[in-house]
C-alpha cells in the first residue's frame, strides 16, 4: 500500500490538474465501492469472524484517506486562486503606473493649451502696444 501510494503521489506531480483532480475522484470511488452494499457490509460487521472486521476496517481507512487526498486537492485548488501579496503588490503598482500616465499625459496637454495662450497673451499685448505706438 506504501509503494503505490508513492507511486501515486510521484503520478499526481506530473500529472495537470484536471488528470488529478479525476485521480482523486477515481480513488475515493474505489474506496466507496466496497461500501455501497450497505446490508451486506452490516451482515459482516456483525459476523464474527475476524477477516471480515479488518474488511470493513481497511474500507473504511481506504475511504477516509481517498477524502482526505481530495479535500487537500480542493484546498490547493483554492489556495492557488488566492493572489499573493506579492501579485496583489504588482496589481496595484501597475494601477497607480496607469493612473499616472494618464494625469501626466493631462498635464501635457494643460500644459500645451497655457502655452498656446502664452502665444496668444503676447501676440495681442504686441499688437496693443504697436497700435498704441501708432497713436
Amino acid at each position: 500500500m506504501a509503494e503505490r501510494e508513492q507511486q501515486h503521489q510521484s503520478d499526481a506531480q506530473m500529472q495537470s490538474p484536471k488528470d488529478e483532480m479525476v485521480a482523486c475522484v477515481m480513488a475515493l470511488e474505489a474506496a466507496l465501492l466496497p461500501c455501497l452494499p450497505a446490508r451486506e457490509l452490516q451482515a459482516i460487521d456483525r459476523s464474527p469472524h475476524p477477516s471480515h472486521q479488518i474488511d470493513v476496517e481497511r474500507h473504511a481507512r481506504d475511504f477516509m484517506e481517498a477524502a482526505k487526498k481530495l479535500q487537500l486537492y480542493f484546498i490547493g485548488l483554492q489556495l492557488e486562486d488566492l493572489p499573493t501579496n506579492a501579485e496583489k503588490l504588482r496589481k496595484e503598482i501597475a494601477v497607480m503606473e496607469e493612473e499616472l500616465k494618464v494625469k501626466n499625459e493631462i498635464i501635457k496637454k494643460n500644459e500645451r493649451l497655457i502655452q498656446g495662450w502664452k502665444k496668444e497673451l503676447k501676440d495681442q499685448l504686441d499688437r496693443h502696444n504697436t497700435e498704441l505706438e501708432k497713436v
